[in-house]
């Protein structure tokens, strides 16, 4: 859910990140109905799905072909590093499908 600061519809100047409403009679910060929606306890994700991909898997962020040696292909999914470039990208991918893991991007 992407929650977005009170106003930003109204004014270019407002960035659309959240910020906490501030404010005695501020009608976002008591909620009323209507108004945009802010982050609470009860949007938290899961003990178990918290941290991890929409897939489901851990993801593990990685530099080089040698770094993929350690990783469980049942629990964990490969995202490669952006500074990495496209002839090692293409070396770290070649190795992921041989060691049958998941790449995400």
């Amino acid at each position: 859910m992407k929650f977005l600061r009170s106003e930003t519809h109204r004014y270019k100047k407002l960035e659309k990140k959240w910020k906490k409403p501030r404010g005695r009679h501020h009608k976002m910060r008591r909620s009323f109905r209507g108004k945009p929606l802010s982050p609470s306890i009860g949007y938290r994700g899961t003990n178990g799905a918290r941290g991890l991909h929409p897939s489901g898997f851990q993801e593990v962020i990685v530099h080089n072909p040698s770094e993929l040696d350690g990783i469980d292909s049942q629990r964990q999914a490969v995202r490669v590093a952006a500074g990495v470039g496209k002839r090692k990208k293409a070396e770290i991918i070649k190795k992921a499908e041989k060691l049958k893991l998941k790449v995400l991007n």
